[in-house]
């Protein structure tokens, strides 16, 4: 599933491939992913525009055109790619954003589980990210901190809550929590501040490192390298990594280092 450091990714995909570029054509091949509005409304808005510099709010893409603004949500499947026009278009590119003669924007979804919204204005946008929390790369630690104290379940639950914090899912949640020692079952309203600091601290480092990867990276020195393994151990202990399911997710974790 996209998290934030794909969404980041998508961002910059859109800012090399189309930033300053006039939308030519739009080309809705599957009219299921759009939310909100129709094909028709779509191409009258955005053709003949320029895409400005765009920007991310955790798991959101907003493509900015100095006009209507376009948010595209990537669900579990979702991409963002920049191809040509005459590529050969795959089976699930939903949408196709023709910029120049040789550069396409192209929307690829498989399981379409969200999709493209389209907003007038800045209050159509702010009421499409209302229920957003803070974006997890930008928020400070005393935001991080009172999100957490009101909280009174899990801190894995609170982490992958978007309206708690935007951008954290499953594996970048359970890489966090790792790294800074704490059991995903920890009630958050019971962190203590040196707990709150020390995954406020992890949380920045892994974002970086996955921001720089462009995903959460499966790396050897990492938890996300040994969830998937047949018998997962821990990378810093070498124990048994133990599997559980939390709110329908499945969670991995380190008993001893946890």
């Amino acid at each position: 599933m996209p998290e934030l450091p794909d969404v980041e990714g998508f961002r910059k995909v859109l800012e090399s491939c189309a930033k300053g570029r006039v939308i030519q054509r739009v080309d809705v091949r599957d009219p299921g992913v759009l939310h909100g509005t129709s094909t028709e409304r779509l191409r009258d808005a955005l053709e003949g525009r320029r895409f400005t510099e765009p920007e991310r709010h955790g798991k959101w893409l907003l493509a900015r055109t100095g006009g209507p603004t376009l948010l595209l949500h990537f669900g579990m499947t979702g991409r963002l790619l920049c191809g040509r026009p005459d590529d050969a278009v795959e089976a699930h590119d939903r949408v196709l954003f023709t910029v120049a003669r040789d550069r396409q924007l192209r929307y690829r979804d498989q399981r379409k589980l969200r999709g493209l919204w389209l907003a007038d204005d800045e209050s159509e946008v702010a009421r499409l990210l209302e229920r957003q929390g803070p974006d997890a790369m930008a928020v400070n630690r005393e935001e991080f901190e009172a999100a957490l104290a009101a909280r009174r379940g899990s801190v894995k639950t609170a982490l992958t809550d978007q309206s708690v914090l935007a951008g954290l899912g499953n594996l970048l949640a359970d890489e966090i929590l790792w790294r800074a020692g704490l059991r995903p079952t920890s009630r958050a309203s019971d962190l203590t501040e040196a707990d709150c600091r020390r995954l406020y601290t992890q949380m920045r480092r892994t974002l970086r490192s996955a921001v720089t990867a462009g995903c959460v990276p499966p790396r050897d020195t990492w938890l996300t390298g040994h969830r998937d393994d047949p018998v997962p151990t821990c990378p810093r202990c070498d124990n048994p990594l133990r599997r559980s399911r939390m709110a329908g997710r499945g969670t991995v974790w380190c008993p001893q280092c946890q």
